[in-house]
């Protein structure tokens, strides 16, 4: 059944149709079929509009949010200056942490655009964890690799300059872009100033500075024209770089 609040739409209880993009999740896959159906009766779907606040830092860990389409931006405010943290794209889970150990949210989330979220009650995720080991297992890698994330962040932020910074960054788009010469930007460069840690200013800078290394930028776009050159001057390695290890 579909409940609609404003511009929000809200599915209550999970429709099937959605179960195997959430079962082919690292999260879910191996979990038992009578588990996986309990966390799924207790969840929902809503769809939101673009720049609607899910979470807020502080509040409660009330659930585990799962990103079925569109994109959520997470974000972390202090002292009125806001920094972006990370870009949640689909199908994936965000905040695992802080519902596993029933503590607050350390950062806050907005969709960046219309986007589906699955919300799963964070008492059923705990209730499940306790009692079925595929699952306990498969949180226990995921928190790993979000840990070797984070520890690659804070390499990437203090062992690097901003232009080296944004080189590197430019060239694992790329990758994502598979390897094409040209692509766009997937954030709006006043997002990535913020997720690479520089003011706009700076931002604009790095990319006149990465012209000499074979950088084009005409607004979202990039022009890689001298691969080597940029690959030489960034010295991209997968001890940072790499987030899938």
């Amino acid at each position: 059944m579909i409940k609609i609040k404003g511009d929000i739409q809200v599915l209550l209880g999970m429709p099937e149709s959605d179960y195997p993009d959430i079962r082919g999740l690292h999260l879910f896959e191996h979990m038992s079929d009578e588990h996986f159906s309990a966390l799924m009766r207790g969840s929902y779907v809503q769809t939101f509009p673009p720049q609607i606040d899910l979470i807020s830092e502080g509040d409660p860990s009330d659930f585990l949010h799962i990103v079925l389409s569109g994109s959520v931006e997470l974000f972390s405010s202090w002292n009125n200056r806001e920094t972006t943290m990370a870009t949640v794209w689909p199908v994936s889970t965000f905040i695992l942490a802080a519902s596993i150990k029933d503590a607050p949210y350390l950062m806050s989330a907005r969709t960046r655009e219309k986007s589906r979220i699955a919300l799963i009650p964070s008492q059923d995720v705990r209730g499940v964890f306790s009692t079925d080991h595929d699952f306990a297992c498969a949180i226990v890698t995921e928190l790993a690799q979000c840990y070797r994330s984070v520890i690659k962040s804070q390499k990437d932020n203090k062992l690097r300059t901003s232009l080296e910074r944004l080189a590197n960054y430019l060239l694992r788009q790329q990758i994502k872009s598979n390897g094409a010469r040209e692509f766009e930007l997937v954030l709006e460069k006043r997002k990535l100033a913020s997720f690479l840690g520089m003011t706009p200013e700076n931002l604009s800078r790095a990319f006149k500075g990465l012209k000499a290394y074979g950088v084009i930028v005409s607004g979202t776009k990039i022009t890689i024209t001298d691969q080597a050159d940029l690959e030489t001057f960034a010295k991209p390695t997968p001890l940072i770089d790499d987030y899938a290890i």
